[in-house]
């Protein structure tokens, strides 16, 4: 997704798509809805189908080419589920309360939690620390200080968002390049673009890792519980995904040091700026004592959901009428309550929730929203039907080609709006959601495929031909990658029953 500072976002060429988009949403709904189809002839459904279908096209389009501020479309089905009748429910309140309730899903609040943590880790520079801390450790030798910093990023992306982890990490790494320039007394391009690139790669492969580290996660585990009755609980998840961010690092390094090596590097000066650095932030002062304590808190207590949990439950239904406590209501609890009690302890401003992306809520609201229509209308009996071919393929062939489309298409629309229309639409297994979920986090070739990509592109380090070079082998890297780890891990794991 482009930001206000990419190239894209400038050109005349956005501008256009969006006119496009702005116009053919309304068409291309209208047109399904209106026009004959099998979608009006599924058995007992009447014409609920076509509508779902009708609202799905319009928002489609106007997430692919954001037509209107995406927060905008997310809001969608609140109008028009109701007014084409998509839930087989009598009288409009009741299809007003079924269109509603997407948009209050404990995933959601399990995101909102996550990111006030994040908030209160970057207002209190806590997330800059354990940064420099890392590099420090892993060295500053070039190729060392490149795999820091891309370990480093990465490791802050698990927990707060790519974006914020970008927008930190640059001022550290071009410190590193000035100081690495002044000791060879030369511009080191191509060193330079490959700690940029770092930044921007290790930002968004490090926010697969966690149910919390990016949007798409929580989409993931929404239309899990939604479309296939699946709960997939914090470190399920992490189980599930923190191998591949491991596994897929060095290659990311690899291809980068290819880059990065070019200009011969000396020793290099990088300690002095980690040092300086760290000196900036002084001793670890009391805020930084307590945030890092609720939120290590938070996540012993996710890591620990199923035995808390259980203990919980029993007392939970008995308190509020036989209400079942599952793992989605249990994980958003734990962190609403680290976020309030960070703003109880004075520890979490106004300022920085005021820095907390609101819309993005909205967004997941209206991704859950369209997964509910899509279910609730049978539409997806139908698109089931339609995609039989896919599942009748061998399983290599099934993992790869979800990969390959959703790494293509999360190169021209965001990674939210990608695995919001793509995980309505798959075959309804678990292990290729999740795969699909991954590698909407794995377009490296241009700056308007993440936040991330277009705020290094600002760098003045990285052009647009090496962006494409590295970006376009480290896509196929990934296709790769997932393809394999899909068969061998995910696939094992998310379909044992002992997860």
């Amino acid at each position: 997704m482009a930001t206000p500072n990419s190239p894209s976002a400038t050109s005349p060429e956005p501008s256009r798509t969006r006119r496009f988009g702005l116009l053919a949403g309304p068409l291309a709904a209208a047109a399904l809805l209106l026009l004959p189809s099998g979608l009006h002839t599924v058995p007992g459904q009447g014409h609920r189908p076509a509508a779902a279908a009708a609202v799905a096209a319009w928002m489609a389009l106007w997430w692919f080419t954001e037509a209107v501020p995406m927060a905008w479309t997310a809001l969608l089905p609140l109008v028009l589920f109701p007014a084409l009748g998509v839930f087989a429910v009598e009288g409009l309140p009741a299809a007003v309360a079924r269109s509603t309730l997407p948009y209050v899903d404990p995933y959601i609040f399990l995101f909102l939690g996550g990111m006030a943590l994040g908030a209160a880790l970057e207002q209190w520079h806590l997330h800059r620390r354990i940064a420099l801390l890392i590099m420090r450790a892993i060295g500053t030798a070039p190729q060392r200080l490149l795999l820091g910093m891309l370990v480093a990023t990465a490791s802050i992306s698990l927990w707060i968002s790519n974006t914020a982890t970008a927008v930190m990490m640059v001022p550290i790494g071009l410190a590193l390049i000035a100081q690495l320039e002044a000791s060879e007394g030369r511009r080191l391009g191509h060193f330079g673009a490959a700690l940029m690139l770092g930044v921007a790669y290790g930002s968004n492969v490090g926010g697969i890792g966690t149910k919390i580290g990016s949007p798409t996660n929580s989409v993931f585990a929404g239309v899990a519980s939604r479309r296939l009755g699946v709960e997939v609980g914090f470190v399920e998840y992490m189980v599930a995904a923190l191998p591949f961010v491991v596994l897929f690092l060095p290659l990311v390094w690899w291809v980068l040091w290819r880059e990065g090596r070019k200009d011969a590097l000396g020793p290099g000066q990088g300690v002095d700026v980690i040092q300086r650095e760290l000196a900036a932030l002084g001793r670890l002062s009391g805020g930084e004592k307590v945030v890092g304590t609720v939120f290590l808190v938070a996540a012993v207590l996710w890591m620990g959901g199923d035995f808390f949990r259980d203990v919980l439950a029993p007392w939970v239904a008995s308190a509020f009428g036989g209400f079942k406590l599952l793992g989605k209501h249990y994980e958003a609890g734990v962190a609403l309550l680290a976020a309030g009690t960070l703003v109880l302890l004075g520890r979490l401003s106004r300022q920085a929730l005021a820095r907390v992306p609101w819309d993005t809520l909205l967004l997941l609201g209206g991704g859950f929203a369209l997964a509910a229509g899509i279910e609730g209308s049978g539409l997806s009996t139908y698109m089931a039907s339609r995609l039989s071919g896919l599942e009748s393929l061998g399983a290599p062939a099934q993992y790869g080609a979800v990969a390959l489309a959703t790494v293509l298409l999360s190169a021209v629309a965001s990674n939210t709006a990608t695995v919001n229309v793509l995980l309505n639409v798959l075959p309804p297994s678990l292990p290729l959601l999740a795969v699909s979920t991954y590698a909407s986090s794995c377009d490296f070739a241009l700056p308007a495929g993440t936040p991330p990509n277009a705020i290094v592109f600002g760098s003045g380090y990285v052009r647009l031909p090496t962006m494409m070079r590295v970006g376009v082998a480290l896509d196929g890297l990934a296709v790769a990658l997932l393809t394999a780890y899909g068969l061998v891990w995910v696939r094992y794991w998310l379909s044992s029953p002992a997860r």
